[in-house]
C-alpha cells in the first residue's frame, strides 16, 4: 500500500486497477448475456445446454467478482487470517442455505 510520502499513489493504482478488472468482467458478462443464441446456433448445441452453461459462467464470474469487491474494496487481502475466516466461514453457510432451498423448493411443488 501507499505510504504518506507517494500521497497514495500506489493505493490509487490498485483501486484503478480493481476497477478495470471488474468493468471488463462486466463487460464480458454482457457480452455473453447478449451472443449465447447465436453460439448455440453456431456450434448446434442445444439451447438448453447453452443456457446451463452461461448460468454457470455467470455464477463463477460473480463469484470472482465478489473475491475482488471483498479483497479490495473491502481490504480484507491485507488482514489478518482470523478476520477472513470470520467473513468467510458465514458466507459459505449462506452459500448451503442456497443450495438446500433451490434442492428442497423442487420438493415443494410434489407435495399432495
Amino acid at each position: 500500500m501507499g505510504t504518506a510520502s507517494d500521497g497514495g499513489a500506489a493505493d490509487r493504482k490498485e483501486i484503478i486497477k480493481t476497477a478495470w478488472i471488474l468493468a471488463g468482467l462486466t463487460a464480458f458478462e454482457f457480452f455473453v448475456a447478449f451472443t449465447w443464441r447465436g453460439f448455440a446456433e453456431m456450434t448446434g448445441i442445444s439451447v438448453e445446454t447453452v443456457q446451463t452453461m452461461k448460468n454457470l459462467l455467470f455464477i463463477i464470474l460473480t463469484i470472482f467478482k465478489a473475491f475482488y469487491i471483498v479483497a479490495y474494496f473491502m481490504h480484507l487481502k491485507h488482514e489478518l487470517r482470523r478476520l477472513i475466516l470470520t467473513v468467510g466461514i458465514p458466507f459459505l453457510f449462506i452459500i448451503w442455505l442456497i443450495i438446500g432451498l433451490i434442492i428442497e423448493g423442487s420438493y415443494w411443488g410434489s407435495l399432495s
